[in-house]
């Protein structure tokens, strides 16, 4: 008889092999965020979704959905380097939990 095993042991591992390259991405997006935008941009922001390729990042105010705009190509600049592949084409800022 096998010993039990915690399913947390293994679940990421069935998780990660269930999903798309795409929506696997989004997690590791949110583990490096901060080192992706810098720490004062991630203390006012985090990613929330992935559709088609788009991020979908939440923000904490207007001001910084417009701060962000500008720094947009910047950002999807730094995602797709680190990972070495194009793995976001556009990013959607909203106001939304952080």
């Amino acid at each position: 008889m096998k010993k039990p095993v915690h399913i947390g042991s293994f679940i990421n591992e069935v998780l990660f092999s269930c999903r798309s390259e795409i929506e696997n991405g989004i997690f590791e997006i949110w583990d490096m965020w901060a080192n992706l935008v810098g720490e004062v941009i991630a203390k006012d922001s985090k990613p929330a979704a992935f559709r088609k390729k788009i991020l979908i990042v939440h923000v904490s105010d207007s001001a910084w959905i417009q701060q962000l705009q500008f720094l947009k190509k910047d950002i999807i600049k730094s995602i797709n380097d680190f990972f070495g592949k194009r793995l976001v084409e556009d990013i959607n800022f909203r106001i939304g939990p952080v």
